[in-house]
């Protein structure tokens, strides 16, 4: 029997994943408009974000726990993928990156102290870091892959503690996006409203990451089925770069060093 797709890895390939693909691509994109010189990627995925990042960089290293579906290096001249989990870097010089990007990685990582302190580390003196993770505000249910999630002030703690300046911005939805929203909203509570006990919140989160997989995989293709036009209609354009503020899907901060 085929696996079941974790909805933590979005696909390009899915349809299903349009509506979280085109916000995840938008980071991208946006963190093109920034970088330069040599830049280290924590969170490869797919690959998907290398067409994008690699053109306006000297060289990119992009590093994941798991590889791509592709060999990296043969498509891009300037790319390297180094297989690891964070944190530590490993094998990473100090002061050798002028920009460091990480897109839906750090709610992932039980020590997010150290993961910071080892950006900083490798970063050039006046290097950023461009960073993303889900606004904690808008989630619809716990998600037993995070090991936490994050208001805007806890991040801006978070990475104040290390860097010396923080910008910090939202990533924003147009209606289209907000009636998807609303959709899925209201599907997720159909099905939590089955667990009275609230064991989504307090059973340990390998236990719950299954059927959470089952879940919100079938969620996401029966809000397809129901919403095709909408769901397959939303591009990277519906969504906006913002000062951060309340209703933000996504937390947008660059740090400087």
């Amino acid at each position: 029997m085929k696996s079941i797709q974790s909805a933590e890895r979005v696909s390009q390939n899915d349809p299903s994943d349009n509506y979280v693909f085109q916000r995840s691509l938008l980071a991208y994109h946006k963190a093109a408009e920034m970088v330069s010189g040599n830049v280290l990627e924590i969170g490869t995925g797919s690959g998907y974000g290398v067409s994008v990042i690699s053109p306006h960089t000297t060289g990119f290293v992009t590093i994941d726990k798991t590889p791509p579906p592709f060999d990296l290096s043969s498509r891009y001249a300037n790319v390297e993928f180094h297989q690891m989990t964070v944190p530590p870097i490993a094998g990473i010089e100090s002061a050798s990156f002028d920009f460091v990007i990480s897109f839906q990685v750090i709610e992932h990582v039980k020590n997010d102290l150290e993961l910071v302190d080892e950006i900083h580390r490798v970063l050039k003196p006046d290097g950023k870091l461009i960073i993303t993770t889900p606004n904690k505000e808008m989630s619809l249910t716990r998600n037993p892959w995070h090991v936490r999630e994050y208001t805007s002030d806890e991040l801006i703690n978070l990475l104040e503690s290390r860097f010396h300046a923080v910008e910090t911005f939202g990533v924003f939805g147009n209606e289209k996006v907000s009636t998807y929203y609303r959709a899925n909203r209201k599907a997720v509570r159909k099905i939590t409203r089955y667990d009275i006990l609230k064991l989504q919140y307090r059973l340990p989160r390998w236990c719950l990451r299954v059927p959470y997989d089952i879940l919100n995989r079938m969620n996401r293709h029966k809000l397809l089925a129901a919403n095709q036009e909408l769901t397959s209609s939303i591009t990277m354009d519906d969504y906006r770069l913002g000062p951060v503020a309340p209703g933000c899907y996504d937390l947008f901060f660059v740090a400087t060093k």
